[in-house]
C-alpha cells in the first residue's frame, strides 16, 4: 500500500500526489522559511505531537535555537515506577506497600512480575505523555526499537526497569557507550541469553545480533564472517546476572581467556585472552574493533533516516545524506548529538517532499493525539487514577501493533525494517478502525477503558489558536498543527459549512456563538452548542485520512 492508496482507503475524496521518488537535497544548513509548517513537522518527528504550547515556544526561536533546544536532554532520572497495582485484594507479596516504588524491592513471583510490568508500561507511557520539550523521550523510544528486548521474555521486572534506564541514560549521549551498557545491561542478558554464555558453552545469540541488528547492520557492504560472531561470543563468556542486587557481573572462571581471531574484514585482529579480572577488558576492545568499521555510522544514519525522515532510502539519500552524516558521526566518536543537529538543520529535512510522508506509529498517534488536544490525566501523586489512565492509552496503542515494551523480535517492529512496506505496515484493516474507534472516542463521549474514561476538551485545543472566532481562520490554523499536508479549498470550505456551520451559510453564525461563549463561559446551552460544533469539526477532521500523516 503506498501513500496514494492509503489516503484513498479512508477518504472518498481524490488523494494528494504520492512523496517524490526523489529529492537531490542533502545536509546542507536549510535557508528557506521558518514558520508554522516547518516549526509543526520538526516537533511532530522529535516529540509526540504538536502541542500548540509547544509550536509557540519553539516558533519564538530560530532554527538553529529550536533545534539545539531540542537536543538538551533531561535534566534529571525520572522518579521510578511505583505499587499501582494493590488492588481488588491483592497484595504485594515482597511488602511494597501502595505508591511506593518496587525497583529495587525484590522480584516476587511471576504473577507479581506480571503486576510490575503493566506498572512499567504505564509508567513509560506517563513519561512520553509529558515530555519536557526535548527530543528525549522519542529517543528513548528509537532505541529500544533499535536495542529491541521483550518483557515477557526478561520476566523480571526490576531489569525491565534498569533497561530502561540504561537507554535513557545514554539516549543523546554516546552510541559506543550506550553499545557497551546493553552488551552487559541485565535485562539484554537474559533476553539474549549472554548470562548462560560461558567458555565451555559458548552461546552465539547476542553476538549475532550485535553485529547483525545494533552495530553494523546486514547490507552489502557489511562483510563480517561466522567466525567473528563466534570470536564475538568467546569475548562475552562470564557475564552473569544478579537478582539480589539488580545487575550483572562478571564471573571469570567461566571466561573464554583464549586469544580471539576475527577475519579479514575486521583487519584479522587479534583479542589477547585476559585472565582474571581483566577479562572484561576485552569488550573493549572488542567495542574498538567494531567501531573501527565505517559501516556502523552508516548502518545506525540510515536508522535515524528511516525513524525520522522516510523509510526509503534511494542513492541520492545515500550519497548526499547518509554518507556525509555517517562522517559526523565517525568525527564526534560516534556522540549522537552531532548527526542529529546536522539532520534538523539540513535542507534535506525540510524538503518538502520529506513533510507528511511518514504514517504515525501507534505511539506517535495515541500520545501525539493527546498532548496535542491537551487531554487532561490525573497527576502521578494520584497514582492509582494516573497509572490506570497511563496504562489505558498503552493498551490501545497496543491494539494498534506497536506495545512498547513488547516489541514482535529482537529485530524491533516491523514498520521500521521490513521492505517493501515499512510504515504502511501500521494501517491495515484490523488497525485502522481502532485508531478511528480512539479517536472518534476521545471527542464524543469518552475512551473508557481499564475503568477511566480519557477526553478531549476541544475547548482547550480552540482556545490556543490565534482568532477561534473566524471560522476561516479556525479551520486553517487547527490543520496547520493537526495536518501535515494542505487541504484543497473545497475540502476547507466542506469543514467549515457542512460540519462547523452545520449547513449555515453565514460566517457570523459560528462568530456569535464563539464570542458569546468567551464573554459568558457560564451559559451553558450556549457553550454546549459550541462544544458540540466544535466535536463535529475535529472528529471529522481526525477521521480524514491526512490526520494519520506525520
Amino acid at each position: 500500500m503506498d501513500r496514494r492508496s492509503f489516503l484513498t482507503l479512508n477518504s472518498p475524496r481524490k488523494a494528494a500526489p504520492a512523496k517524490a521518488a526523489r529529492t537531490f537535497t542533502g545536509i546542507a544548513p536549510y535557508s528557506g522559511p521558518w514558520g508554522t509548517a516547518q516549526v509543526v513537522h520538526l516537533l511532530k518527528r522529535a516529540m509526540f505531537g504538536a502541542a500548540p504550547a509547544d509550536v509557540k515556544h519553539f516558533g519564538a526561536m530560530s532554527l538553529n535555537q529550536a533545534v539545539d533546544a531540542l537536543l538538551v536532554p533531561n535534566a534529571s532520572v525520572p522518579t521510578p515506577p511505583v505499587n499501582s497495582y494493590q488492588t481488588g485484594g491483592y497484595v504485594d507479596p515482597t511488602g511494597v506497600v501502595p505508591g511506593a516504588s518496587w525497583v529495587t524491592a525484590p522480584e516476587g513471583d511471576e504473577d507479581l512480575n506480571d503486576h510490575r510490568r503493566y506498572s512499567y508500561k504505564a509508567w513509560w507511557t506517563g513519561l512520553m505523555l509529558n515530555q519536557q520539550r526535548s527530543i528525549h523521550e522519542k529517543m528513548v523510544l528509537f532505541w529500544h526499537n533499535h536495542f529491541a528486548t521483550e518483557t515477557q521474555t526478561i520476566q523480571d521486572a526490576r531489569f525491565m526497569y534498569a533497561h530502561n534506564v540504561t537507554l535513557r541514560a545514554h539516549a543523546l549521549g554516546n552510541f559506543k557507550a550506550l553499545t557497551k551498557a546493553v552488551t552487559i545491561d541485565p535485562g539484554m542478558l537474559v533476553y539474549l541469553n549472554g548470562y548462560l554464555n560461558e567458555a565451555t558453552a559458548a552461546d552465539e545469540n547476542y553476538a549475532r545480533e550485535l553485529l547483525e541488528l545494533f552495530t553494523c547492520g546486514k547490507g552489502p557492504d557489511s562483510l563480517y564472517q561466522e567466525e567473528d560472531v563466534r570470536a564475538i561470543a568467546h569475548v562475552l563468556t562470564g557475564y552473569k546476572v544478579d537478582k539480589t542486587n539488580i545487575t550483572s557481573y562478571f564471573d571469570p572462571t567461566k571466561h573464554d581467556y583464549q586469544n580471539k581471531q576475527f577475519s579479514s574484514w575486521f583487519s584479522n585482529k587479534v583479542i589477547t585472552g585476559k585472565t582474571g579480572p581483566n577479562g572484561t577488558t576485552e569488550l573493549d576492545d572488542l567495542l574498538t574493533i567494531i567501531f573501527a568499521q565505517h559501516e556502523v555510522a552508516k548502518f545506525i544514519c540510515r536508522k535515524l533516516y528511516q525513524f525520522f525522515i522516510y523509510y526509503e532510502i534511494d542513492s541520492a539519500a545515500e550519497n548526499d545524506v547518509i554518507t556525509p552524516l555517517a562522517d559526523i558521526f565517525r568525527a564526534a566518536n560516534y556522540d549522537i548529538r552531532p548527526v542529529l543537529s546536522a539532520l534538523f538543520k539540513s535542507e534535506h529535512f525540510y524538503d518538502p517532499a520529506n513533510m507528511s510522508c511518514l504514517i504515525k506509529s501507534p505511539v506517535d498517534y495515541t500520545v501525539g493525539m493527546c498532548r496535542e488536544f491537551g487531554v487532561q490525566f490525573a497527576p502521578a501523586s494520584d497514582y492509582m487514577k494516573a497509572y490506570a489512565q497511563w496504562r489505558s492509552l498503552q493498551s490501545a496503542a497496543g491494539n494498534q501493533q506497536q506495545n512498547i515494551g513488547d516489541p514482535p523480535g529482537v529485530s524491533g517492529w516491523d514498520a521500521y525494517y521490513l521492505a517493501p512496506q515499512f510504515h504502511e505496515l501500521w494501517i491495515n484493516t484490523d488497525t485502522l478502525p481502532k485508531r478511528n474507534f480512539l479517536a472518534d472516542q476521545m471527542i464524543t463521549t469518552g475512551y473508557i477503558s481499564m475503568g477511566q474514561t480519557l477526553r478531549i476538551d476541544p475547548l482547550v485545543f480552540t482556545q490556543q489558536l490565534p482568532d477561534p472566532s473566524n471560522p476561516v481562520l479556525l479551520i486553517n490554523d487547527a490543520l496547520a498543527i493537526l495536518y501535515r499536508m494542505d487541504l484543497s479549498d473545497a475540502m476547507k470550505a466542506y469543514l467549515k459549512n457542512d460540519i462547523l456551520l452545520k449547513g449555515q451559510q453565514q460566517d457570523y453564525y459560528w462568530t456569535q456563538v464563539w464570542n458569546i461563549y468567551i464573554s459568558d463561559p457560564s451559559d451553558a446551552m450556549n457553550k454546549a452548542l459550541v462544544v458540540d460544533m466544535l466535536k463535529a469539526l475535529y472528529k471529522t477532521i481526525m477521521n480524514l485520512s491526512e490526520y494519520h500523516l506525520a
